[in-house]
């Protein structure tokens, strides 16, 4: 078995308690995507393939942190990899997204499907990541949240309308309770199977939280992310995009960060503020298409927005990193958020 690596020291870490020397970064879809690298490989490889190969995994993780400077590596998987461990039956479609051919139309067939028990290839992947990642680079793991994650599995795949969803949450509110227990139940023994194989931190993604009313969420989410984070003992961040309705929720749901879209301003945000919460973000995404000019502007009204109102920061973006954005900007932030005077 292979030795577990603490990584309690690393800048990442430490900036989860406002100790860190300097902003440490990272961006989400780091792994991939606009890597030219990264693309080679998938010529060769189904992106399942990739994400259940250990080494695969492990090479696309790795392959941001020498190429783009970052300072944490964040597990190459995708929030879909627990429901398709199941035997959720899930592809992912070119310009189309994730599509399910046995979406959830009750809770009579999540019965059908097992718990997530073959977890050798994380494990592995895990382990061979930590063995390759240089001493100062923890690596982040990752789930979808159990209400994001049902908006695919109950509409199918990809959604506009999240019709689906809508029709069982108000017209079978206990089926819905139900579903989402068994899923967050499922989503805290996958966070703790990463956590026993070695990740230093883990990230929450709540992409579609924010299409609910503040009510609506307090009742059919914040319970259930509240419950992960509480059961996860480990250096937390929660992302919620679309957010700005829900910060007050955000504050509640026991992250140690919070992980922003770019509907909230850092710099203005009182609730934000008064709440002296880590904050983790927000370059808006779109801003990677941008003159550098105009980059370095904003990265440095961000950075000094944090420095002034925050007690622990770490800079990521509002969302990922699109497969057409030049690796060469990402550098070019890297260099601008290190180089920042955080002290």
């Amino acid at each position: 078995m292979n030795k577990k690596i603490d990584k309690s020291n690393t800048l990442l870490i430490k900036a989860f308690t406002g100790q860190a020397s300097r902003v440490p970064l990272w961006f989400m879809r780091q792994a991939g995507r606009s890597l030219p690298d990264y693309r080679a490989l998938k010529q060769k490889h189904t992106f399942w393939e990739m994400v259940l190969d250990p080494d695969l995994c492990c090479e696309v993780t790795v392959m941001p942190i020498n190429q783009l400077g970052v300072d944490a590596a964040i597990f190459f998987s995708d929030i879909l990899t627990l429901p398709y461990g199941m035997g959720f039956k899930i592809d992912f479609e070119k310009g189309i997204g994730p599509q399910i051919s046995n979406p959830i139309k009750s809770i009579k067939d999540l019965d059908s499907l097992t718990p997530l028990n073959d977890t050798s290839f994380t494990a592995k992947a895990i382990a061979k990541i930590n063995n390759t990642l240089p001493e100062n680079i923890p690596l982040i793991g990752f789930a979808g949240s159990p209400f994001t994650v049902l908006t695919y599995l109950i509409e199918g795949g990809s959604s506009k309308s999240f019709s689906k969803v809508m029709e069982m949450m108000y017209a079978r509110s206990d089926e819905f309770h139900a579903i989402m227990q068994r899923m967050t139940n499922e989503t805290i023994n996958y966070l703790n199977i990463k956590k026993d194989a070695g990740i230093a931190a883990f990230q929450l993604f709540d992409t579609w939280g924010g299409i609910l009313r503040p009510k609506d969420f307090r009742q059919f989410v914040l319970p259930y992310v509240q419950q992960i984070f509480e059961a996860v003992n480990l250096p937390s961040i929660y992302y919620l995009k679309n957010c700005a309705h829900l910060i007050d929720e955000m504050i509640e749901a026991g992250s140690d960060m919070l992980s922003l879209g770019e509907t909230i301003d850092i710099a203005t945000n009182k609730t934000l503020i008064k709440s002296q919460k880590g904050v983790q973000g927000n370059l808006y995404s779109g801003l990677l298409y941008a003159d550098k000019k105009t980059i370095a502007n904003e990265v440095k009204n961000l950075l000094q927005a944090a420095k002034d109102n925050y007690p622990s920061y770490i800079f990521n973006l509002s969302h990922g990193i699109n497969p057409d954005v030049n690796p060469e900007t990402i550098r070019f932030i890297v260099d601008e958020v290190k180089s920042f005077d955080w002290r």
